[in-house]
């Protein structure tokens, strides 16, 4: 699952790395690419469409990841929000839901909290309203394509 499909897949570029002994409380927001192996009590926003998180196992996040794309080995406390693609290793741990258009996830890996597609537009859903019923039906409600009657 990790090693022979990579071989197409870009590399991530590391722009900003935050040490082991690093802590920051606070938000950041980073383009390109921010790999954590300390911890951070704030929000963690990346900028740009081709922006990557990458959190060791050694890093933890205690807040909000709104990241395009994002590699997990470390500890979340709080949502992710990935618009593209979120890759959950082995030693992963997501206190939080997770919102992803694109989702790997390796044995071992925790989320506690919901995972939620965010793929395109998904289509009206079908929505019970109130209505006249038709001579010769059962009043109730009338089934109406994306919430029109």
């Amino acid at each position: 699952m990790w090693g022979s499909r990579r071989r197409g897949r870009r590399t991530a570029r590391i722009d900003t790395l935050l040490g082991q002994q690093t802590e920051i409380v606070g938000d950041i927001r980073f383009v390109g690419g921010l790999h954590i192996d300390g911890r951070v009590r704030g929000n963690v926003t990346g900028a740009d469409e081709g922006a990557v998180l990458t959190l060791s196992e050694h890093g933890s996040i205690e807040g909000e990841v709104r990241v395009p794309n994002v590699i997990l080995n470390g500890t979340v406390v709080g949502d992710v929000h990935c618009a593209e693609r979120i890759e959950l290793a082995p030693r992963a741990r997501v206190n939080g839901d997770v919102y992803y258009g694109l989702i790997e996830m390796a044995m071992g890996a925790e989320v506690n909290g919901s995972l939620v597609h965010r793929g395109g537009e998904a289509a009206p859903r079908p929505q019970l309203v109130a209505g006249p019923a038709e001579p010769g039906e059962d009043e109730g409600p009338a089934l109406a394509e994306g919430g029109k009657s």
